[in-house]
């Protein structure tokens, strides 16, 4: 009971008295490649028309311009380009994901602290370290909560990220222990995100407002707005309203020395986590001796059975939700043996030929398979083919490479179609940790 009704406050009083040293390097480099990830990201969703609309409409409320959104021209204030920063690097779904919340944890925190740094003296070492307390926290309430707090239909990265974002402004204002308590209070009361909204535009909206909350928590929270002393573990906390088993353990133990962003992962393909191996399958199989894709008459997928529950999405009908379709990402992988950007467009969904090699496909739930593999069979009219991917590429088994998050961001930056000096960028992120200016990084990602 002592451990229970002390969650928020353990979880307080670690952020409070947590300090650079404390960070093991193998962290401190998970940090600078979350961020590497999280430029290539927000850049490329910068420039979409979520975007557009969302600047158009907040433009009118900020307050005094202050702070870069990545990608474009505008200057709000902290709390709109955290919000709009935020919405652009998970617009694609192409950002990291902690394994086995599914949560994208950098979209949240990583806007909050960079409008920090171009408003405040910051060194790169504080941001990094508020950085990594922020996914720390907000991946392991998510571990607490899960996985019935996703199967409810909470989205999990809008939930959870308003308190990761949330701790890590706290920690560049410099909370002790009781304001840090009233900015986890003033958090649960702001997250939110349904799961309803993935593969429409109001997904942005609570995943902005992730950043945008998280960070007035922390505001209201340094001028004395308090919140409840249990704003986790109280009979009407976050954990007991959202989760149906909460697991204090989890959230709490080998809290300093079991780092969640080592868990982090990064995507080579635009869509939902669970379909990577699917899409490692098909591009395999497209170079199988006797492959044809005009000759395929049916399409198993085996996999977790979080596969179905998430991507079981036939006919879907705009780009946006073609990431979290697995019949558009296995019909257009076999189909043009690519998986990029392009791929999940309005354009591809609404080729023919796609729509109608997904209605082939058909799912097989295997508990056996953890969410970074799955097994794709094609039945053809000469035999079956079939490949599975243990691994997924960019899975913790299988890991993207930093040249490899390098190479991503060159990439996305020329999708958006503005100039970026890419090479000054890399070299602001790598070298964050030695750098007294940690908001000059802000002034190579908008671009023009």
């Amino acid at each position: 009971m002592a451990m229970q009704t002390g969650a928020s406050r353990r979880l307080a009083a670690f952020a409070a008295g947590l300090a650079w040293e404390q960070v093991p390097a193998e962290v401190r480099h998970a940090a600078k490649r979350c961020l590497v990830n999280f430029f290539a990201t927000a850049i490329a969703g910068s420039g979409e028309p979520a975007l557009d609309k969302a600047c158009g409409v907040l433009g009118a409320f900020s307050g005094p311009s202050s702070s870069t959104v990545i990608g474009r021209d505008e200057r709000p204030d902290m709390l709109w380009a955290s919000f709009l920063n935020a919405a652009s690097a998970n617009v694609f779904d192409f950002d990291d994901t902690h394994i086995p919340t599914i949560i994208h944890p950098t979209a949240p925190v990583a806007p909050v602290v960079f409008a920090l740094a171009e408003n405040r003296p910051l060194r790169g070492e504080e941001l990094l370290l508020a950085f990594i307390l922020g996914v720390e926290i907000e991946c392991r309430i998510g571990n607490a909560v899960s996985p019935s707090h996703y199967s409810r239909g909470w989205h999990i990265t809008s939930t959870c990220g308003t308190f990761g974002a949330a701790f890590a402004a706290g920690k560049i204002l410099g909370f002790g222990e009781g304001q840090f308590l009233d900015a986890l209070g003033n958090a649960s009361a702001q997250a939110s995100g349904l799961v309803e909204t993935l593969g429409t535009m109001s997904k942005s909206i609570s995943v902005g407002n992730a950043a945008r909350n998280g960070l007035l928590s922390a505001l209201l929270a340094a001028d004395g707005f308090s919140g409840p002393a249990l704003p986790l573990e109280g009979p009407r906390g976050f954990l007991e309203v959202t989760a149906e088993k909460p697991d204090l353990a989890i959230l709490l133990d080998g809290l300093g020395t079991r780092w969640e962003i080592l868990s982090n992962t990064f995507k080579p393909y635009p869509c939902g986590v669970v379909l990577n191996p699917v899409i490692d399958a098909c591009l395999t199989l497209r170079g199988k001796p006797g492959f044809d894709a005009a000759a395929i008459e049916k399409i198993t997928l085996t996999g977790h059975p979080l596969l179905r529950q998430r991507t079981d999405r036939p006919g879907v009908a705009t780009g946006r939700l073609s990431q979290v379709s697995a019949q558009h990402a296995v019909a257009i992988s076999l189909l043009t043996g690519k998986a990029g950007l392009p791929e999940f467009s309005d354009e591809s969904v609404a080729d023919p030929a796609v729509r109608a090699l997904g209605e082939k496909l058909s799912f097989v739930d295997d508990p056996a398979f953890d969410v970074e593999g799955a097994r794709v069979e094609i039945t053809l009219a000469c035999g079956n083919l079939a490949v599975t991917v243990e691994k997924a590429r960019g899975s913790l088994g299988n890991p993207l490479s930093d040249a490899e998050l390098e190479d991503k961001l060159k990439v996305l930056s020329r999708y958006r179609g503005r100039s970026f000096d890419i090479d000054r960028l890399l070299s602001a992120i790598w070298a964050l940790d030695r750098t007294d200016d940690a908001g000059a990084v802000m002034k190579h990602a908008a671009g023009h």
